[in-house]
């Protein structure tokens, strides 16, 4: 654990992370435990949040209440294989304002290529978390990140289910102030890019055309 880097090593998370690497298991299985495993991550992911109080009646006493303070938060899906976890941290913040940015990877040069760009307004008063399954190169997260940054966010977080080494340096070197909230941190990347030991490509899995 680092300031830069959280791996989320509860049980849970780790036991569903299982399920998910074994090659064997469905579509619509993967896609449900990606969908549970979001809800546990982004526990910790929004853990600091800020808040503040206000004043409600119970049904016995008045009180000065805990509740999140400022804007209202916004998820940033990197696409495709992001949505599998925006829509699973969108059932706890159901609230969130959603963006999108596209990007996919040149299979020769592995660098991002954008493709769809939409993000909410008053990207500078809100937390932004940005999700996408997999850290490989880091190179497609960091261009995302700069593109957030653009837009004016200031308080990022990065939601991932795996990482890897390659791609937690590369976020650090160009976004040493954005933070990494991750179900494992895997060994490496093979030469295609792909992390090991990984669970294969999250978006062909999570729709189904691996």
């Amino acid at each position: 654990m680092s300031d830069h880097l959280t791996v989320v090593d509860h049980p849970l998370v780790q036991h569903k992370l299982t399920l998910m690497r074994e090659k064997h298991t469905s579509t619509a299985v993967f896609r449900q435990l990606l969908r549970e495993i979001s809800h546990l991550i982004a526990y910790e992911v929004t853990r600091d949040l800020p808040m503040t109080t206000k004043n409600i009646d119970t049904p016995l006493v008045e009180m000065d209440a805990p509740t999140l303070k400022g804007k209202k938060l916004a998820l940033i899906s990197i696409l495709r294989a992001g949505n599998g976890l925006l829509d699973g941290v969108l059932e706890l913040i159901p609230s969130a304002r959603v963006g999108f940015v596209g990007l996919y990877r040149d299979e020769e040069t592995l660098q991002p290529v954008q493709y769809y760009y939409k993000v909410p307004a008053e990207m500078d008063q809100r937390v932004v978390i940005a999700v996408d399954p997999m850290l490989a190169t880091g190179n497609s997260s960091a261009a995302a990140i700069d593109l957030l940054k653009e837009s004016g966010a200031k308080d990022i977080r990065f939601l991932c289910l795996l990482a890897a080494p390659e791609g937690v340096a590369r976020m650090k070197e160009r976004h040493p102030d954005v933070p990494i909230i991750t179900g494992a941190l895997d060994e490496r990347l093979n030469d295609k890019g792909y992390i090991l030991p990984g669970l294969g490509d999250a978006g062909d899995r999570m729709f189904g055309t691996k």
